[in-house]
């Protein structure tokens, strides 16, 4: 795994990272001070593997075959930083929980979706939010939603297609220009459209790089 570095050559990627918080309300966040990266998505698009994958930790945020598991913004750091005001981490990732699972029961969808719309509008220290969109269904109308609500918030954003093992290698770079031309009237939308696959490897570099650039801004 490529290491990407912070100013400081402190290294970001390659080190060991740690969960510190699941917040299950606002009130439970942690203090805002380091920049924020988070990620959405449907239920069951590949968040946790893609954040494992992009640590370089497997087991570090929750993979499951049961789409909606996860019910809080779970919050990751690089391990090493004590926290304290001149030693805090140089980032955190964000997992929010996914959005579209029609069968978990609708109380629990409504208090998830206000979670994360209180994030989204009120985060000062979120820099960048990846929209992650499956490669094999490309953008549906809960993530259309999404995308409307993260441009009137103004929140940057940017899309990143997931599992692109699972579809063709010709069929690629067709998908990332289809998206692209979906997006690009959005304001908020960050015009790259980046493509992963957690399982092969590939993107991460590209994914490692666009959020040490985004962090930096």
């Amino acid at each position: 795994m490529t290491e990407t570095t912070i100013p400081g050559d402190k290294p970001l990627f390659g080190r060991p990272w740690i969960f510190i918080r699941g917040v299950p309300a606002m009130k439970f966040l942690p203090p805002e001070g380091p920049p924020e990266i988070a990620f959405a998505g449907r239920s069951n698009v590949g968040k946790s593997s893609l954040i494992n994958a992009l640590v370089g930790h497997k087991g570090l945020a929750r993979t499951s075959n049961t789409p909606g598991r996860t019910q809080e913004l779970n919050y990751f750091v690089p391990d090493g930083f004590s926290g304290a005001d001149d030693d805090l981490p140089p980032m955190a990732l964000v997992d929010m929980p996914g959005y579209g699972y029609a069968q978990a029961p609708k109380d629990n969808v409504d208090a998830w979706t206000k979670l994360v719309f209180d994030y989204l509008r009120g985060r000062s220290t979120l820099k960048r939010v990846y929209v992650l969109i499956d490669s094999r269904h490309g953008i549906k109308k809960n993530d259309e939603d999404v995308l409307t609500l993260l441009d009137k918030a103004a929140v940057s954003y940017q899309v990143v297609l997931t599992k692109t093992d699972k579809i063709k290698d010709a069929g690629v770079p067709r998908l990332i220009e289809e998206t692209r031309l979906k997006i690009v009237k959005r304001p908020a939308a960050f015009p790259d459209v980046l493509s992963t696959s957690s399982e092969k490897g590939r993107g991460l570099d590209e994914l490692r790089n666009a959020i040490l650039t985004a962090i930096a801004r």
